[in-house]
């Protein structure tokens, strides 16, 4: 891959990251400003949910099949762009749902997209990838930073920017390196228009325990995203959006370590450890909660490198490394179906019920909430200790 290419996936993944990190994050301090309940806020960050449910197998199969993969990239960042500013100027919480619910079923698609127009540029993935990965968080980091800056934490304002940004990201896609659908020409059938030829893999009983894993994960995974903000804010943070970046700071260093990682602790220790830094992220913000250990918090915060990087980064080259290359981009449309899909979606429901649960007199009891997800992490890395297999990254038997 020369020089050219990995400036072109790097901006590629910056700005892709930067889309969605200029109102994720913020997006809970937003609403419950404007007057949204705890369902009311688990109800909008599920839309991103429910777009990996419905969409990623039909727009993987599309790209490996029909269109090229960057093409439809950017046709769906330029419809979101549109989207975008709409959401912003919804206050109604049903019409703010479904707006932003249209927005997540053709968004969370481009994830998976990424990926394979990286992937497909790559002869190593697992020495490559991380760097090009990189600077999606780098971009996370920018973004947030620039939200504190603006004071556009708790304001509609950071859909209208995000919108902005979709726009000029949608528009760079159609300068991508070229990557074919790689089963064109091929008979089609109705398996293989809905994305399930991509189900295949789960005739490996390691990559099924790999997704059930990856799916338990998940939920905690979703209270960390739709209820930090809010926490914060009532610990009294102000800049809040670029707070949260700190983990991204340490995801970089991660990032960047992960070939020396993977050399000497291998796919399943790298799925393990991320999975602990889950519970330990939960158990410190349970320290933290009275406000008193303020430390705790900064420290659950820069547990994010290890968080994500180990346990979802890792996840993505196993898949590109197990799926044959003719379903790679369904394949990585399946994991993000099973994280940010069916795992996310129960998380964003439950956090938002725990919420509401655990109020007292309008005062939120956040040591019982944290300890929820903590437990549910724990789990998580119980079922991978004891029935994921070990492997090395090169092609499996499915």
């Amino acid at each position: 891959m020369n020089n050219k290419v990995k400036f072109q996936l790097s901006t590629m993944m910056f700005l892709q990251f930067v889309v969605w990190g200029a109102w994720y994050s913020t997006m809970g301090a937003y609403l419950g400003k404007i007057g949204f309940s705890g369902l009311n806020i688990g109800a909008a960050y599920s839309t991103i949910n429910w777009g990996a449910i419905v969409s990623p197998f039909i727009v993987g199969m599309i790209a490996d099949k029909y269109f090229s993969a960057q093409r439809v990239m950017g046709i769906i960042h330029l419809v979101g762009a549109a989207l975008l500013y709409y959401v912003s100027l919804e206050t109604d919480p049903s019409t703010f749902f479904w707006t932003l619910l249209v927005y997540g079923i053709i968004y969370m698609p481009t994830i998976a997209l990424a990926n394979t127009v990286s992937f497909n540029q790559m002869e190593e993935p697992e020495k490559e990838f991380p760097f090009i990965r990189v600077f999606g968080t780098i971009g996370w980091i920018v973004i947030g930073t620039i939200i504190s800056y603006l004071n556009y934490d708790d304001s509609h304002l950071q859909f209208q920017l995000a919108a902005g940004l979709s726009l000029l990201l949608g528009v760079y896609c159609f300068f991508l390196p070229d990557t074919p659908p790689k089963s064109k020409g091929q008979q089609t059938s109705l398996k293989q228009v809905f994305g399930l030829d991509a189900l295949s893999l789960l005739k490996s009983r390691n990559f099924s325990i790999f997704l059930f894993c990856s799916f338990l994960i998940s939920i905690p995974l979703a209270f960390y995203f739709s209820l930090t903000g809010i926490f914060l804010g009532e610990l009294g943070f102000e800049n809040i959006s670029s707070t949260m970046t700190l983990g991204q700071y340490s995801e970089i260093i991660f990032m960047l370590l992960m070939p020396l990682f993977f050399a000497r602790l291998g796919i399943k220790k790298m799925l393990l450890f991320g999975m602990l830094a889950w519970m330990a992220r939960y158990a410190l913000f349970v320290l933290g909660s009275d406000g008193d250990m303020v430390a705790m918090l900064y420290l659950g915060i820069l547990l994010h490198g290890i968080c994500y990087d180990f346990f979802f980064v890792t996840g993505q080259i196993y898949v590109d490394n197990t799926a044959p290359k003719e379903i790679q981009a369904s394949a990585q449309g399946l994991i993000t179906l099973v994280t940010y899909g069916f795992g996310m979606l129960i998380g964003s429901w439950s956090s938002g019920w725990f919420l509401d649960y655990y109020t007292l007199s309008e005062a939120h009891l956040w040591k019982s909430v944290w300890l929820i997800p903590a437990i549910m992490a724990l789990v998580a890395a119980l079922a991978l200790l004891f029935f994921f297999k070990d492997v090395e990254l090169k092609k499996e038997e499915s």
